[in-house]
């Protein structure tokens, strides 16, 4: 009997890229011209970006900067789940972005019907907020990863613990 094979399927943001992503965003703020002069912030609230500017419209420029660095730190930016921009103290706007971690039960309904539909003898475990895929054959394991990854899913997940 051949040994059992498996990996599994997360949805993880690494906060310390998240960080480092933040400051240099803060830098580039502060050296604009445009920005000059402006309350405008970002800042790292437990698992939350808060985001602070004068108005929307600067607003809208601080978070294109954001995820600008958010994509070059190779930080998954279909995570980040925006609220609604509020008004903020001094006449200024607020919007939270929490960043999301796990994978929730509609998605991961939504994963186990893309392993299903691939016809392949393979065995999923929902676990917490990750996803085990177990099979006998390698391959059929590299068909799952491959058909995930074509999926049009509403989160970013990654593929660990392979063996």
């Amino acid at each position: 009997m051949s040994k059992e094979s498996s990996f599994d399927i997360v949805s993880k943001v690494d906060l310390s890229e998240v960080n480092n992503a933040i400051q240099t965003a803060l830098k580039e703020i502060e050296n604009r011209f445009d920005f000059k002069g402006s309350k405008s912030s970002i800042s790292l609230e437990k698992e939350e970006l808060v985001l602070i500017s004068d108005d929307e419209f600067k607003l809208g420029q601080v978070k294109d900067i954001l995820l600008g660095k958010l994509v070059k730190r190779d930080v998954p930016i279909k995570n980040l789940d925006y609220q609604k921009v509020e008004p903020a103290a001094g006449g200024t706007v607020r919007q939270r972005v929490k960043l999301v971690q796990g994978i929730d039960k509609e998605n991961a309904k939504k994963i186990n019907s893309i392993i299903k539909d691939a016809g392949l003898k393979v065995k999923t475990q929902v676990q917490d907020d990750q996803i085990r895929v177990t099979g006998k054959s390698r391959d059929e394991l590299q068909q799952i990863i491959q058909a995930i990854r074509k999926a049009d899913l509403a989160l970013d997940v990654q593929f660990i613990n392979y063996r």
